[in-house]
């Protein structure tokens, strides 16, 4: 059974979305372990949700319920939230449902901003850390693999994901307001990962050219030659901040990468090189730092003077501190105001994409209903291909040495079992799968076995192969 636990931008604040980024990457081992029922875990964290994709052992007729709360206590303990306020936020939703769940939120339906294009590839690496933590099971591989499919059908068969939306291009159409020309900004890009990419790209489809990228965890010099732009060292990073007209973060760390301490340093070591008193503080506000913030303070009276920054901050957990909007003449854009500001979807390419996620959802649930009786197709087989082979044997020992019963037999084997092949798909697209179980039981006596094997149950094609086979052809 799969299961899916969802916190979102639309049913929970971004404090909670915060704390559950932070713990997202020890989530999925420690709901696995919570429960015996929890086979497997796979655990998307993006900016703007949380969601952990369960698949349960739970035999049928009995509840998921037990497994579920133990799923949500292994993410609160991990996260630091009461079981409570986790249960009272999580959206849950169950069976057929979470296909069609998931495959919306790979191509963009459930963002932010529909439609934007970094969320495919979030919900692939996803299914690839999964991996490497060992969480994963057949049946959430196949869920993932279709969810990757889903969305590019999505992005190649409608509008939707083709005006390169995102949460930056969203931020930086917020910023047009404030920005005269594109070409003469200043940006510190914070943050080398594939956000930090599309990122660069949106800067630069505005004109952007003059960019330098800082890394907290070291990586900035392979991004920026990787890139054409410069690197910012740890010892140039406070005067890179002061110096930039734009701050665009978008890093994974658990800290604050922008605060106002680090603005504050920054302004008074680059009044220090062109040798005049800093400007660092709104008028009213008291500083809080510590060295270099007296001759700051002692400049507040002249803080009209004080440059113009915005801070664009993408970051979940928060890149960059609140306090930053104490600094004279900055401006922070984060989360919660981008999605205020969040466009209305256009009706119209959002249909389209939304019937080819709910026809991929069907489909699959359709497969998945089929599967089922894998295991009673796989006893089928083999009975009657033990039959054919008993009668095969029988042939030879009476002098069948032209082969032509054996061939006879195989081609009689494949026509007879061609229609029950086709009868197990129907009743498992009606959802009567126990008829065709009973039908096999009482005709032949067959009871599938306990281990279900994946693959057994024929597409049109292995049909046409058995028959091959069974006329002589293998």
């Amino acid at each position: 059974m799969l299961i899916c636990l969802s916190a979102s931008h639309k049913n929970a604040g971004f404090d909670m979305l915060e704390r559950l980024s932070a713990s997202s990457e020890h989530a999925g081992p420690r709901v696995t372990d919570g429960h015996d029922a929890v086979r497997g875990a796979v655990v998307v964290s993006t900016c703007n949700r949380f969601e952990a994709y369960l698949d349960l052992d739970v035999p049928d007729g009995d509840s998921p319920v037990e497994a579920v709360h133990d799923a949500i206590f292994a993410v609160g303990d991990v996260a630091g939230l009461s079981t409570d306020e986790l249960r009272s936020t999580f959206d849950f939703v169950h069976g057929n449902a979470v296909a069609g769940h998931l495959f919306s939120v790979a191509a963009g339906l459930e963002s932010v901003v529909v439609g934007e294009g970094e969320i495919a590839g979030q919900v692939r690496r996803s299914l690839e850390r999964a991996r490497h933590e060992g969480t994963t099971t057949p049946e959430l591989e196949r869920l993932f693999q279709r969810a990757s499919q889903t969305s590019r059908k999505v992005k190649n068969r409608t509008g939707i994901g083709h005006e390169g939306r995102s949460l930056v291009r969203l931020a930086l159409d917020l910023a047009e307001s404030r920005v005269t020309d594109w070409s003469a900004v200043r940006v510190l890009l914070v943050g080398t990962g594939r956000y930090a990419g599309a990122s660069l790209a949106a800067l630069r489809d505005r004109g952007v050219v003059d960019v330098a990228v800082h890394s907290v965890s070291g990586r900035a010099s392979r991004f920026a030659a990787n890139h054409g732009i410069d690197a910012v060292s740890n010892a140039d990073y406070a005067m890179a901040a002061a110096g930039a007209d734009l701050i665009v973060t978008c890093t994974t760390v658990d800290h604050h990468v922008v605060d106002r301490d680090l603005l504050e340093l920054g302004r008074a070591e680059l009044a220090v090189v062109d040798g005049r008193a800093p400007v660092a503080l709104r008028p009213g506000r008291e500083s809080t730092g510590t060295a270099g913030r007296a001759d700051a303070a002692a400049a507040a009276d002249d803080a009209t003077d004080a440059p113009r920054q915005l801070v664009i901050d993408l970051g979940l957990p928060r890149n960059v501190a609140p306090d930053v909007v104490g600094v004279a003449g900055v401006e922070l854009l984060d989360l919660e105001t981008i999605k205020i500001h969040a466009p209305l979807e256009e009706f119209g390419s959002t249909d389209a994409a939304r019937e080819i996620v709910d026809r991929a959802a069907r489909n699959f649930g359709r497969v998945a209903e089929e599967l089922d009786l894998a295991p009673a197709v796989v006893s089928l087989r083999r009975h009657v291909f033990d039959v054919l082979d008993a009668e095969i044997e029988r042939a030879r020992s009476r002098g069948d040495d032209d082969g032509r019963t054996e061939a006879a037999l195989r081609h009689m084997a494949g026509v007879l079992l061609h229609t029950p092949m086709v009868r197990s798909r129907e009743y498992a697209r009606a959802g009567d799968q126990q008829a065709w179980l009973d039908g096999l039981e009482a005709i032949f006596g067959i009871r599938p076995e306990a281990e279900p094997t994946a693959s057994a149950l024929a597409s049109d094609a292995d049909d046409r192969d058995d028959a091959r086979r069974a006329s002589g052809s293998r």
